[in-house]
């Protein structure tokens, strides 16, 4: 090429480059959606706005609960006026809370012992005052008027508090912060426990100190190390009521507390750097060490929104404002987690409690919210950041090597059983089915069988094998965990089937058919049984007390056959009986008794505020209706996410929630997310690029596409006529051009 067509090409190139420098996608995500819930109760998301980074150990962060409860379980309401702490770690979008760890708050006044005692540190603030991007949280405090701002790393939480000129400066380090839960809450019973706490005043810029607590996590250990920018000129310890003096450089016990008082003649600014660890002090240390050894607020913000970019920019989007600010700040919310659980030397603490050693450069992770997230953002983790994915695979298999099966629900390492059903399971069956690079097959083929065949909390194998069918004499939940079971088993059978066990792929392709034996023909719905196969009586498929069912009814549950959509369809007898029986779903508004209350986001008796409906809009693109599908996905995406405060339908529940508006947005569904395939849906955007490893870009394309435009004419795979509906994993991950004509 010679240098003038050379430098041709170089100014063709040149708008590409500066668009691809301009296209800051951290500015379309805004923390504060899913933080409020409306007059109504029927939007919110349990999410927090304060400062974390890509799958962080540290998420620093305002509580705006004197008392943190599941509701919202991150500790932070939009719709409430008062902080009372800035704490290091917590959850985003739970049904149930935890962590809550380290709080601290800047006042202009000393703390005396009476004050540290009640552990009434609030102050209030305005959202004119308050501000907050992808790794940095600000907001001015009205009785102090010290602005606060927020960064982390991703171990260490960054505080910059800014104090009035002449004002005298003070911290407060709470260690007895926590949650409650439920009734606990009402009757002013925690539900957590610090079972023993310490504080140590290391030198006059440096305070270290631990907690071990109990809650919704059984055990967990919490170190840390907080350096401060200034010397600390004066220091207070308490223990519950007990005053351990100025003098004091140690306490022990379980409610303690320290008052810190610096001299404001050093400058109006205070940074803290607070590094934790699961594992130790000296964790704590290493922590600091390797990722907060600088006294550069603003350089910590910068490389927090350098993380965020990188991970956002795996998807573009042509769309709106409005649009963008949705789905990205979705991607953000599913991004988050599962969170990074061993240090930077690699050490973490096990299921046995016992501290191991990952190999040099790999990390650790829990918060797997599995009942949750095994839907569409683990697939998600798996299209577009296989990388991380595999992580997480490799995590969970470690998790069974040293507790026997897979993780039902892992927090801060350790599983607490929350809800039903083993779905880590769809989860690896996922991977392996997407040959995901970087996992051990063999090993996380035996943890499956090994998690379906070891009977536990929610899983009596025998009594499932014996009967077919769970019987609600049995097991509690029975007609719950019976479809999520076998939907289970159907993961199981799936990989069997490609590793060529053929004894393996009968077993369990039989018992993912166990659901149809809770199928009642007369009344049409799945409903219980006994041990005698003798149903149950009292049965109402409205009402959402049944012991059968889990969060939800059975028009929610009735659905849950993603792993046989055709045999659910043939219980019925014929589509048009299946059709209006689904269509008699989204129709149908009565309801018998109290709602349950994750249950939200409603059209007739779909619940999109809670999982378990999330794939049932796109079952009509099996029984030969797709356009209906279409027009609810669209009605999904545009009547339950907003981009406000109060944008999601129910909890996002680590990002499940966002997972489906992702893909419902993108055109496509992961319907039975333990296949590695999807349904076509209806796009939203006109055009959309995914981003995918070995530099491959798949290209979804809808050049007619308008708001009014819902339904699809037809769909092609780079050029190719798609007449199933359905798309595999591999085919988007060779990259090409998904192209949809709209009508």
């Amino acid at each position: 090429m010679n240098t003038r067509k050379a430098f041709l090409a170089a100014l063709l190139l040149l708008p590409l480059l500066l668009r691809a420098q301009n296209n800051d996608y951290t500015q379309f995500v805004n923390p504060f959606i899913g933080t409020q819930t409306d007059k109504t109760g029927a939007l919110s998301g349990s999410t927090f706005p304060g400062a974390t980074m890509p799958q962080g150990m540290v998420q620093l962060s305002p509580e705006t609960e004197q008392m943190v409860t599941w509701d919202p379980c991150s500790g932070y309401d939009y719709n409430k006026d008062v902080i009372y702490g800035f704490t290091h770690t917590h959850l985003s979008g739970t049904g149930c809370t935890d962590l809550i760890d380290v709080s601290l708050m800047p006042l202009t006044r000393w703390p005396n012992p009476e004050l540290l005692k009640a552990a009434d540190f609030g102050q209030h603030y305005s959202h004119d005052t308050e501000s907050a991007r992808p790794g940095y949280y600000q907001v001015a405090l009205q009785e102090s008027k010290v602005n606060v701002e927020l960064s982390a790393t991703v171990r260490t939480g960054i505080h910059r508090y800014t104090y009035q000129k002449g004002d005298p400066q003070f911290v407060v380090l709470d260690l007895d912060r926590g949650t409650y839960r439920g009734e606990a809450y009402y009757s002013g019973r925690r539900t957590y426990d610090v079972i023993q706490a310490q504080l140590r005043v290391v030198d006059d810029h440096t305070i270290e100190g631990y907690r071990v607590v109990t809650g919704w996590a059984k055990l967990r250990k919490i170190y840390f190390r907080a350096e401060f920018s200034k010397p600390i000129k004066e220091h207070l310890l308490m223990n519950g009521n007990l005053n351990i003096g100025k003098n004091s450089e140690v306490v022990n016990g379980r409610t303690l507390r320290a008052a810190l008082r610096f001299d404001p003649s050093e400058g109006q600014q205070l940074m803290v750097k607070v590094a934790i660890s699961p594992v130790d002090i000296e964790g704590a240390r290493k922590n600091m060490k390797a990722e907060a050894s600088r006294w550069d607020f603003d350089a910590y913000v910068q490389a927090a929104h350098d993380a965020w970019q990188k991970e956002l920019s795996r998807i573009d989007i042509e769309g709106t404002d409005e649009q963008k600010t949705i789905f990205y700040t979705g991607l953000y919310h599913v991004l988050m987690q599962p969170n990074t659980m061993s240090d930077v030397d690699g050490r973490y603490m096990d299921t046995n409690f016992e501290i191991k050693q990952m190999p040099k450069g790999q990390v650790y992770h829990s918060t797997f919210s599995l009942w949750d997230t095994f839907r569409a953002a683990h697939p998600l983790y798996t299209l577009i950041a296989p990388d991380i994915a595999a992580q997480f695979v490799r995590d969970m298999v470690l998790h069974h090597q040293t507790y026997g099966y897979l993780p039902i629900w892992d927090l801060w390492g350790q599983d607490n059983y929350c809800m039903i059903g083993n779905h880590a399971i769809p989860v690896l069956a996922d991977a392996i089915m997407a040959e995901l690079p970087g996992i051990n097959v063999e090993e996380a083929y035996q943890a499956m069988v090994e998690s379906s065949t070891r009977s536990h909390f929610n899983s009596p194998f025998e009594i499932w094998e014996q009967y077919g069918y769970l019987p609600q004499t049995l097991q509690d939940e029975s007609v719950s965990i019976t479809m999520e079971q076998s939907f289970d088993d159907a993961c199981v059978a799936l990989v069997a089937k490609k590793l060529g066990k053929t004894d393996d792929y009968e077993r369990f392709y039989r018992r993912s058919m166990f659901y149809k034996n809770l199928f009642d023909p007369e009344t049409g719905f799945f409903r219980p049984k006994d041990e005698e196969g003798n149903w149950m009586e009292g049965f109402d498929p409205l009402s959402y007390e049944q012991p059968c069912f889990v969060e939800g009814n059975a028009w929610q549950y009735m659905w849950f056959v993603p792993q046989d959509p055709q045999g659910l369809i043939n219980l019925f007898g014929s589509k048009k009986a299946f059709l209006k029986k689904l269509d008699e779903n989204f129709s149908l508004n009565a309801t018998s008794g109290e709602v349950n209350g994750n249950a939200s986001g409603f059209i007739g008796q779909y619940a999109h505020g809670n999982e378990p409906s999330h794939h049932t809009v796109y079952l009509y693109n099996f029984a030969g209706k797709p356009e209906r599908t279409q027009e609810l996905v669209e009605q999904v995406r545009s009547e339950f996410y907003r981009a406000t405060p109060c944008g999601y339908a129910g909890n996002d529940d680590c990002g499940q929630m966002s997972a489906w508006y992702i893909f419902s947005a993108l055109g496509f569904y992961p319907f039975h997310a333990g296949s590695a395939e999807y349904v076509i849906g209806t796009p939203l955007f006109t055009k959309a690029t995914l981003h995918l490893a070995g530099d491959k870009d798949f290209t979804i394309l809808a050049p007619n596409k308008t708001p009014e435009r819902v339904h699809v004419k037809s769909v092609t795979l780079n050029g190719k006529k798609v007449k199933d509906y359905k798309l595999t994993h591999q085919q988007l991950m060779d990259g090409g051009v998904l192209e949809f004509k709209m009508k």
